[in-house]
């Protein structure tokens, strides 16, 4: 494909995914916007102001997200790598069986995955706490990574970390040195999944936080239902801040490495 074609592409790509958030920034700074003006006639940043102070709770919630989130996906990677591997690499009586449970969470109607964990946590005396909402983050977060690490797994060659053992690498080093490399592209992917998935949890969290642990979706939905428009535009631009920064600064790893170690030695 030529360089102008794939260079129109990409800006045709950028430009659908950033046309529907060219509303919010304008709702964000607009004092009263009403049918049928093109633009509002008054622009006013009070809603940004407001939505960065403390007293919105705006900002406490969003760093109470991002380490909810990026508790569970280091959690979530803990469990899913050594779980991929073992479905990527061996075969096993079953092994269907294991990939359908890991599969349950996103099969089963959402209301009631949300309340067998709050009746199971309620009973467990995690409800209300920043350690319940995280533990049940896992739960439709460890598919992803399990299902994306099994694939990765499934196209390394693990004779590449007998010969780093037979030279005389301990365990951790041949870890380090060989089997991070290979699959460190769809570690990241995964990560990535993962921490997108567990930032988006609003059901989830509302169920198992009880109300204490105020996350952004809770704080959108909050807003939303009060009728702030601007006020829930600035707060929604602020959302979906993360993603556009993960999804920029992983796109090259993602698309431009191969998953495996057999791949880029494969002569």
């Amino acid at each position: 494909m030529p360089a102008s074609t794939r260079s129109l592409a990409a800006l045709a790509l950028a430009g659908f995914l950033v046309l529907p958030l060219l509303p919010l920034l304008v709702w964000s700074f607009a004092h009263g916007w009403r049918f049928p003006d093109l633009l509002p006639q008054d622009w006013s940043p009070k809603a940004w102001g407001y939505a960065l102070s403390p007293a919105s709770g705006v900002l406490q919630g969003f760093v109470t997200t991002t380490l909810i989130a990026t508790a569970t996906t280091l959690l979530a990677a803990l469990v899913g790598v050594p779980a991929g591997r073992a479905l990527g690499l061996h075969r096993f009586r079953g092994k269907a069986l294991v990939t359908l449970l890991l599969l349950a969470p996103a099969i089963l109607p959402g209301l009631a995955v949300v309340f067998g964990l709050h009746g199971l946590f309620l009973r467990l005396g995690l409800t209300g706490s920043l350690t319940g909402v995280v533990l049940a983050h896992l739960i439709p977060v460890l598919p992803y990574v399990t299902l994306i690490m099994a694939a990765v797994f499934s196209r390394f060659d693990p004779a590449f970390e007998a010969q780093a053992r037979s030279l005389g690498a301990t365990p951790l080093q041949t870890f380090r040195a060989v089997t991070l490399p290979a699959i460190l592209p769809g570690l990241v992917t995964a990560a990535l999944f993962a921490f997108l998935v567990s930032w988006s949890q609003y059901l989830l969290t509302l169920a198992i936080g009880g109300g204490r642990v105020q996350t952004l979706p809770l704080l959108l939905f909050s807003f939303a239902s009060a009728g702030r428009n601007d006020i829930t535009a600035a707060v929604a631009l602020l959302y979906i801040l993360p993603g556009l920064l993960i999804l920029a600064v992983t796109a090259r790893r993602i698309t431009g490495r191969n998953a495996a170690l057999t791949d880029s030695l494969r002569p």
